[in-house]
């Protein structure tokens, strides 16, 4: 596995510097991190590490974007997660990896040496309290998606995943995604199918028929545009409290 190390890079001015693990440290504890923490970044379809493989170190996505995957003992394989800047792979305590982990698009990484950085859980709340905060988000997003899984038309399934998308783009540059938002899109329509339970087909319809109903717009081959955020959110099938409408 070739990875290509970053130049050394100071927490202060990180990108993922306010969602991140490290978000709640000071001065003194961001010091200790960058003692632990070094780069990796990975080319567009190359693994990060496969199930079963030891991990010895834990991460944060800087930029780009990864996919949690699980092959069953037929060869079947089904994407159960994302991993989109800020967000963390790995958990102290755990040595070996459950999942395959593949970047999806270019990504880096910003790594810290596992062991060390267990033993500074343990020395720094602000980090502790952190991971618990983003584990239960985890947790949160978790249920949220198998509403979407189980119980969305594919249409809602779509305008969900594109919300989702648009929101965290707009908590990266600390802002609220609003009328005009863009992005670009960090999945092909076959990871897209693949992530939804949606065949290629059907994904490719129902984008088609927002974008024909002016619900979004398409620049080039990624980038959608969101002229009137509230509508897309009312294709989600989610009321104003973020509950499924019934």
């Amino acid at each position: 596995m070739k990875n290509l190390v970053f130049d050394y890079k100071r927490c202060g001015s990180c990108p993922i510097r306010h969602r991140a693990v490290c978000a709640r440290c000071d001065k003194g504890e961001l010091r200790r991190l960058e003692e632990i923490k070094y780069y990796r970044s990975y080319e567009a379809g190359q693994p990060v590490m496969w199930a079963g493989d030891e991990m010895d170190f834990v991460a944060s996505v800087v930029s780009g974007i990864a996919t949690l995957s699980q092959t069953m003992e037929d060869g079947r394989t089904q994407m159960v997660g994302l991993l989109l800047p800020s967000d963390f792979l790995g958990r102290p305590g755990r040595i070996i990896a459950p999942y395959d982990v593949t970047a999806n698009s270019d990504l880096m990484l910003c790594c810290f040496r596992r062991k060390p950085f267990e033993r500074l859980i343990v020395d720094t709340p602000h980090i502790g309290q952190r991971l618990l905060e983003m584990t239960l988000n985890e947790l949160d997003a978790a249920r949220e998606w198998m509403l979407i899984l189980g119980r969305k038309t594919a249409r809602e399934k779509i305008a969900s995943l594109l919300t989702i998308i648009a929101q965290r783009e707009a908590s990266l540059k600390q802002t609220a995604p609003g009328d005009g938002s863009s992005f670009e899109l960090p999945l092909t329509r076959e990871s897209m199918a693949d992530y939804l339970g949606l065949t290629l087909e059907t994904v490719s319809r129902q984008i088609s028929s927002l974008k024909r109903d002016q619900i979004i717009s398409l620049e080039g081959k990624r980038k959608v545009v969101v002229p009137d955020f509230d509508a897309l959110i009312a294709e989600t099938g989610d009321d104003a409290d973020g509950g499924m409408l019934v």
